[in-house]
């Protein structure tokens, strides 16, 4: 896999066809001139953990925590369900606090993606996407405790997918609307990403696309993990529903473990 990957950083496309986008690794392997050898496989291997640990660290700064502090001298997990995400935000503290945090959220995972591109090409973008989700919901931060990656899921399908970014987010925002269960939205976006992915994005002109599709899946996966008491919920009929009108005081957040 990586030997094929290698080759594919290192060959120039024939017109008409999509070249990989210029990155560091691709840089370094043409300035020290190793070419298919053990050194690009090392560096390859180098380049990869890089994307990963910054993506993760990224990931793990949790701006609902940060700012539940600063603004409320509070901690989001201390009210509703607990979980440090957009949606937990926005039932304790408002719509415009909420949207700053899935803002945040959104652009870390945006950088993340980017700076992989930047250094692995669509290799590397894909690893970032993926890890900066793994440090959103598990951040080393805070005990592992974060939130659900749905902001973020939407982060990483702007840069690696646009095609989904742009069917899902409406599709998102009609779901909860119908429903109004953010959970449902949430589940259903998570797992029509990969789909649609595949479909738009996975073609003969983009070879080293499986790397985000798989990456997607996984995002998936780990989505509808964070979401399973929602699922149990929702089957129940005892989810919450998200309201839309006047913010809520933060002693009356109800609980609801949605969004994050």
């Amino acid at each position: 896999m990586f030997n094929t990957y290698i080759a594919l950083t290192n060959t120039v496309a024939p017109p008409g066809k999509t070249t990989v986008m210029w990155n560091v690794y691709s840089w370094l392997i043409d300035a020290l001139g190793i070419g298919n050898t053990a050194g690009a496989r090392w560096l390859l291997l180098a380049a990869a953990l890089l994307c990963a640990v910054i993506a993760y660290l990224l990931g793990s700064i949790n701006p609902a925590i940060i700012l539940s502090n600063k603004l409320y001298h509070d901690d989001i997990r201390n009210h509703g369900s607990g979980n440090a995400g957009s949606t937990n935000v926005l039932r304790t503290f408002g719509k415009k606090t909420a949207a700053l945090i899935f803002a945040l959220d959104l652009s870390k995972a945006i950088i993340s993606c980017v700076v992989g591109k930047l250094l692995l090409s669509t290799m590397g973008g894909a690893i970032g996407g993926l890890f900066v989700i793994v440090g959103h919901t598990a951040p080393i931060f805070y005990k592992f405790k974060g939130g659900k990656g749905v902001a973020c899921l939407a982060g990483v399908a702007l840069v690696i997918s646009p095609w989904s970014f742009i069917i899902l987010l409406p599709t998102f925002v009609l779901i909860v609307a119908m429903s109004r269960y953010v959970s449902l939205g949430s589940i259903m976006v998570s797992m029509l990403f990969p789909v649609i992915h595949r479909a738009f994005h996975v073609n003969a002109a983009h070879p080293d696309e499986g790397w985000t599709l798989l990456v997607s899946i996984l995002i998936m996966a780990i989505v509808v993990f964070m979401h399973r008491e929602n699922i149990k919920r929702l089957m129940k009929g005892t989810e919450s529903k998200i309201s839309f009108g006047s913010k809520k005081k933060k002693t009356d957040a109800t609980c609801e473990d949605k969004d994050g």
